[in-house]
C-alpha cells in the first residue's frame, strides 16, 4: 500500500454533502441563510444578556456562555463549508483540517459541559429556592463556566497531540464537510488503535459525566416539582427548565450517535454533525427566547429603546 508521510502531505479534499453542482447551490443558499439566522440570534441573546439588568443571574450568565459557543461552534465549520461549496477543489490543509478537528471536538465538549452546569444551576434554583443566591455565587458561576472551557480543551488538546504525528494514505478524500478526529483515523495508515481509545474513554467519560449530572438535577426537579400542590406552581416551575431539557436532548442524542459509530462515510456521519454542530446552535436562542418570557420582555424592551432612537422622517 503506497503511503505518504504526514509532513509530506498538504491537504485533504473535503466533498461536502453533495457532488452535485445543482444542488450544492441550493445547499450553499440554504447554510449560507442558516449561518446568517444562527449569528443574528445567538448575537441578539448575547446583546440582550447585557443589556437588560434583570437577566444578570446565573442562569443568563451560563446561557450568555452558551451563545457565544454556538458562535464559534458554527463558525468553525460553516465558512470552510460554503467557501467548498463555491470552489471546484475543495480542499482544506492538513494543519486547516486539525486545527478544525480540534475545535469542533473541543466545542462539542464544552457544550456537553455547559449544558451540564446549567442543568445544575436549575436544580438549584427549583430545589433549593431559598439558598439559590449563596449557592450560586458570582464565584462559582465563573468557576463552573471557565472550567468548563478548561477541561473541554484540555480534552480536546490531548486528543490532537497524540494525531498530529500519524501517517496518511495516498487516498485523501473526506466523504463529509468538516474535518472530525473519527475521519482522520479512518484516513490514516498508521496504527490508530491508541488514538481510538483514548477518543472513545475521554467522550464517554465527559458524555457519561455530564448527562449523569444532567440526569440527577433533573431527578429532583422532578421529585421536587412533583411535590408542590399548587396547578400554576408546578407549571411555572417546569417551564423556568423546559428549554434547558429540550436543547439537551438535541445535543447529547445527535452528539453521542456521531461519536459512537465508527467512521466509514455513512451520510448518517453527515446527519448526526449537522445536527449537533449547525442545527441545535442555530435552535438554541429561538428555543430560549420563544419559551422564556423574560427573555421575550428583554427583547421587546431592547427594539423598544432602539426604536425610539431612530429620527423621524
Amino acid at each position: 500500500l503506497a503511503m505518504q508521510n504526514f509532513s509530506a502531505l498538504t491537504d485533504f479534499i473535503l466533498l461536502g454533502l453533495s457532488a452535485d453542482a445543482q444542488i450544492q447551490i441550493v445547499v450553499f443558499v440554504l447554510f449560507l441563510v442558516i449561518y446568517l439566522l444562527t449569528l443574528a440570534g445567538n448575537f441578539m441573546m448575547l446583546l440582550v444578556i447585557m443589556a437588560d439588568a434583570h437577566l444578570h443571574s446565573p442562569m443568563y450568565f451560563f446561557l450568555g456562555h452558551l451563545s457565544f459557543l454556538d458562535l464559534w461552534y458554527l463558525s468553525v465549520s460553516v465558512p470552510k463549508m460554503l467557501e467548498n461549496l463555491m470552489s471546484k477543489t475543495k480542499t482544506i490543509s492538513v494543519e486547516g483540517c486539525l486545527a478544525q478537528a480540534f475545535f469542533v471536538f473541543a466545542n462539542g465538549a464544552t457544550e456537553a459541559c455547559l449544558l451540564a452546569v446549567m442543568a445544575y444551576d436549575r436544580y438549584a434554583a427549583i430545589c433549593h429556592p431559598l439558598l439559590y443566591g449563596q449557592i450560586m455565587s458570582k464565584q462559582l458561576c465563573e468557576g463552573l463556566a471557565w472550567g468548563s472551557w478548561s477541561l473541554a480543551f484540555l480534552n480536546a488538546l490531548i486528543n490532537i497531540l497524540i494525531a498530529v504525528n500519524l501517517d496518511f494514505c495516498e487516498y485523501r478524500t473526506i466523504h463529509h464537510y468538516m474535518c472530525e478526529l473519527p475521519i482522520l483515523f479512518h484516513l490514516s495508515c498508521s496504527n490508530v488503535q491508541t488514538n481510538i481509545i483514548v477518543m472513545l474513554c475521554s467522550s464517554l467519560i465527559i458524555a457519561f459525566v455530564t448527562f449523569l449530572l444532567i440526569l440527577s438535577s433533573y431527578g429532583y426537579i422532578v421529585s421536587t416539582i412533583l411535590s408542590i400542590s399548587s396547578t400554576t406552581g408546578r407549571s411555572k416551575a417546569f417551564s423556568t427548565c423546559s428549554s434547558h431539557l429540550t436543547v439537551v436532548l438535541l445535543y447529547f442524542g445527535s452528539a453521542c450517535l456521531r461519536y459512537a459509530i465508527p467512521a466509514s462515510g455513512s451520510p448518517l456521519e453527515s446527519i448526526f454533525s449537522l445536527q449537533y454542530s449547525i442545527i441545535t446552535p442555530m435552535l438554541n436562542p429561538l428555543i430560549y427566547s420563544l419559551k422564556n418570557k423574560e427573555v421575550k420582555t428583554a427583547i421587546r424592551k431592547l427594539f423598544g429603546k432602539y426604536c425610539q432612537l431612530l429620527p423621524l422622517s
